[in-house]
């Protein structure tokens, strides 16, 4: 492998790696990058791995925290010019070329710890903004600056896409949040249609329609707003967030197809879909 970002080979197939483990499509989804900006995104989407990893480890808090402040020191020694393993090298090599701050590096590992330090029951609307901030839109400021735009716009569509497709994943996740004591449905949309603030009640109560309708508003409003941002932008740079958001949005749209009665029944993209997704925003 050429060696990108000042990062030897080696450091960056321990890296990529960890992204083809993950077994998700975002590894083909950063094909459409130039090498040394796809290396920075597969260095970033490796970082947050590796701490949801930890955020998700069924172990008391008390053994995970000092594994997320460890992280925390790594995160700082990067802007010290410090890195002692593949992943943190892969990262000093991508701070340097896009200029990543480490005030958003910081947010991912806070988001972390609001998900391990307890189980989230019914945010309030204000919670659940910092939350999808922290876990999704601080990704998303990271992400822009790799793709290639440090605009204020680029941020924009930060704060609304990762929004956007963290509501999404909310919806889509329901009933397997559920399973583990787990809803992130807000408060403030639970009580307005009567329903109790229970993950393992909130399934089959008729009002949980309605709580959904609200939540996939907000995050249509968040793809349009995100859109908007876009057209601001470095248009070559913002491909990775379109495609992003035409497969969330489809995503979304299943969701309400399929009705909010059914949350444990899967909703997919078929390969037609994607193909037609792809070939829309990937040669956009």
């Amino acid at each position: 492998m050429k060696a990108q970002l000042g990062a030897a080979p080696a450091d960056l197939e321990a890296v990529e790696a960890v992204v083809r483990a993950a077994g998700t499509s975002f590894f083909r989804g950063m094909a459409v990058l130039p090498p040394a900006r796809r290396q920075a995104m597969y260095a970033i989407y490796a970082f947050c791995r590796i701490v949801d990893d930890i955020a998700d480890d069924p172990a008391p808090f008390e053994t995970r925290r000092p594994r997320l402040d460890d992280w925390r020191r790594r995160v700082a020694g990067l802007y010290r010019g410090e890195a002692a393993d593949p992943v943190t090298r892969v990262l000093l090599g991508a701070v340097r070329a896009f200029d990543l701050r480490q005030a958003d590096f910081e947010a991912v590992i806070d988001g972390m710890e609001m998900d391990a330090a307890a189980t989230i029951v019914a945010p309030t609307l204000a919670g659940l903004d910092l939350y999808c901030d922290r876990v999704a839109a601080a990704v998303g400021r990271l992400s822009v600056r790799a793709f290639g735009d440090a605009s204020p716009a680029a941020d924009e569509v930060a704060f609304h896409l990762g929004r956007a497709l963290q509501l999404t994943n909310i919806l889509r996740d329901i009933a397997e949040d559920a399973a583990r004591g787990r809803l992130y449905l807000p408060r403030e949309l639970l009580e307005a249609a009567g329903v109790p603030a229970d993950p393992a009640a909130v399934l089959r109560h008729p009002g949980l329609a309605r709580v959904c309708t609200g939540l996939a508003a907000m995050a249509h409003a968040n793809f349009r707003a995100a859109g908007a941002a876009m057209a601001r932008c470095n248009r070559r740079a913002m491909k990775p967030a379109r495609l992003m958001a035409g497969m969330y949005a489809a995503i979304l749209g299943r969701l309400e197809r399929r009705g909010w009665d059914r949350p444990e029944t899967p909703v997919k993209v078929p390969k037609w879909q994607k193909l037609w997704i792809a070939l829309r925003f990937g040669l956009a």
